[in-house]
């Protein structure tokens, strides 16, 4: 499907959430030059300059799909496909739920909202620019790679990706996508730190429970699993 593209708009999420309220079909794209309201998870606000890619797409949730949480993680690993057709995908990595992190540091982001049978996925990539004076580490394609993709280039190869491994989430079920979600994932025993609503727990990453929760071992060998948070690399 043709993704269509704007100047500017507050937000690609909130323009896809009332599309999809109105009817507008599984895989519809909108991807806009500058965002004036973009936002994150929890959220923050998403600065958007102009050379970076904001996206979102729609997917209609069937009556014989997975499980709808499970999305954010298919949606990680297509993104982490699409950025590695640009840069060395050895430094690039997952961080749960939904981030994309390269040598530690912050290269993209996932939101994703729902309104009735649909979910919108956004997408927040820094290519050509990223913000600097945030409390963690931030990079971009152009940092990394010496070379920022046109947004036009990112934004096809993410659908074509996002499109795959949707397909195989509804053919081949959660598994598969768990096992390419680990693979493209910080190491096991990477040091994290997860704030969620009962408090902040420090741990070791354990990899993902068979639902996709992040596992932690923490110090007394315990394992914890964190199924909604802000999750830190330590």
């Amino acid at each position: 499907m043709t993704i269509a593209v704007v100047a500017e708009t507050g937000s690609t999420n909130a323009d896809l959430l009332e599309a999809a309220a109105a009817g507008a079909l599984e895989g519809t794209w909108l991807r806009a030059e500058r965002q004036s309201g973009g936002r994150g998870r929890l959220g923050r606000v998403w600065q958007s300059p102009p050379g970076n890619l904001y996206a979102s797409t729609i997917v209609r949730l069937g009556m014989a799909d997975p499980p709808a949480p499970e999305l954010a993680l298919v949606a990680g690993v297509a993104l982490h496909d699409a950025a590695s057709t640009f840069a060395d995908g050895g430094a690039i990595r997952l961080k749960w739920p939904n981030d994309l992190t390269a040598d530690g540091a912050k290269l993209a982001g996932i939101l994703v909202e729902r309104t009735g049978d649909a979910l919108v996925i956004g997408f927040g990539v820094n290519l050509a620019h990223h913000p600097e004076g945030l409390d963690r580490p931030v990079t971009s394609l152009l940092a990394l790679s010496g070379t920022a993709p046109p947004p036009d280039d990112f934004a096809t190869r993410l659908r074509d990706a996002l499109a795959r491994w949707v397909a195989r989430w509804r053919g081949e079920g959660f598994a598969s996508v768990r096992a390419a979600w680990l693979e493209r994932a910080h190491p096991l025993g990477t040091p994290l730190r997860a704030a969620t609503a009962a408090g902040t727990v420090e741990g070791a990453f354990g990899g993902l429970s068979a639902d996709g929760a992040l596992r932690l071992v923490l110090a007394d060998g315990s394992l914890e699993e964190v199924r909604a948070g802000d999750v830190f690399l330590v």
